[in-house]
C-alpha cells in the first residue's frame, strides 16, 4: 500500500500498482493509494483518503487499448467512464486542464472493469459493446466513490498493452496483492510454459514506454496533478 500523508487539502490519486503510486506520489498536493486490483480495498483506501482530507480523485496509471489505433505510451485523459451501463461524466474543468497541459492527449471514454482483459478478443468485444476505447481496473471506482461523496473526479491513463496485445498469465502472476511485483511469480509461470516469453517480452516492452509517458504526464501536471482547486 502507497498512502503518503498530506496536510488537509489534497487530491487522492488511485492507482492499480505500487509504481504507478510512487509516479503520484512525488506531487506536492497528492496522495496516492494503490488498489492491487483489489476493488474492495481500493475502495476502503480512497474512503480513508476522504475522511481525511482529499478533496477530488484522480483516476491515474496504465490502461488496456481496446482500438487498433492506440500504441503503447498514448496518453489518454477521460471524458467519461463506463461500466455496467452507467456512464459518470469526469469534471470538464479539471479534464479540459489535464488536457491542454499535455499537450499530446486525448480526450475519450474510458470503460471499467473488475478482471484484466488478457485476449485480443476481449478487448475488441468491450469496444463494441461500450465505445470506450480504453480500460482499466480503477476508474469506475473513483468515479463512483467522487459521484457519492460529491467530489470532482479525473482519469489520467496511459495505454501499456495496445488492443492486439495478447496478456500472457506470467504477467499477472508477477502481480501481487498490494500492487507490488512478484519476480519469483513469474519465473514459477515461465517454467511451466516456455512458451509465453516472447509475448512476455513484447508486453514488458510496452509498459516500460507508458510508464515513462506517464512520468511525463505527471510532470507537466503539476503538484496536484491539474486540479488547481485545492483550500
Amino acid at each position: 500500500m502507497t498512502l503518503k500523508g498530506r496536510a488537509p487539502g489534497f487530491v487522492i490519486a488511485a492507482t492499480g500498482l505500487r509504481a504507478e503510486a510512487r509516479i503520484a506520489a512525488r506531487s506536492a498536493n497528492v496522495r496516492a493509494v494503490a488498489g492491487g486490483g483489489d476493488g474492495a480495498r481500493l475502495a476502503q483506501l480512497i474512503e480513508y483518503s476522504v475522511a481525511e482530507g482529499g478533496q477530488a480523485i484522480i483516476s491515474f496509471g496504465i490502461a488496456a487499448g481496446l482500438v487498433p489505433s492506440l500504441a503503447a505510451g498514448a496518453c489518454l485523459v477521460g471524458r467519461e467512464v463506463l461500466y455496467a451501463g452507467i456512464c459518470h461524466r469526469a469534471d470538464t474543468a479539471w479534464t479540459a486542464r489535464m488536457e491542454e497541459a499535455i499537450g499530446t492527449a486525448m480526450r475519450v471514454a474510458i470503460a471499467g472493469v473488475d478482471r484484466p482483459l488478457k485476449s485480443a478478443s476481449e478487448k475488441r468485444a468491450l469496444n463494441a459493446e461500450s465505445g470506450a476505447v480504453a480500460a482499466d481496473m480503477e476508474s469506475h471506482i473513483v468515479a463512483r466513490l467522487a459521484t457519492r461523496h460529491r467530489l470532482p473526479f479525473a482519469v489520467l491513463r496511459v495505454i501499456a498493452d495496445p488492443a492486439e496485445r495478447e496478456i500472457p498469465s506470467a504477467a499477472l502472476a508477477g502481480l501481487r496483492s498490494d500492487g507490488g511485483l512478484d519476480p519469483l511469480g513469474v519465473i514459477s509461470s515461465l517454467l511451466q510454459n516456455l512458451g509465453q516469453l516472447p509475448a512476455l517480452i513484447h508486453l514488458a516492452a510496452d509498459v516500460r514506454r507508458a510508464m515513462t509517458a506517464l512520468v511525463r504526464c505527471h510532470y507537466l501536471l503539476g503538484s496536484d496533478l491539474g486540479f488547481r482547486n485545492l483550500d
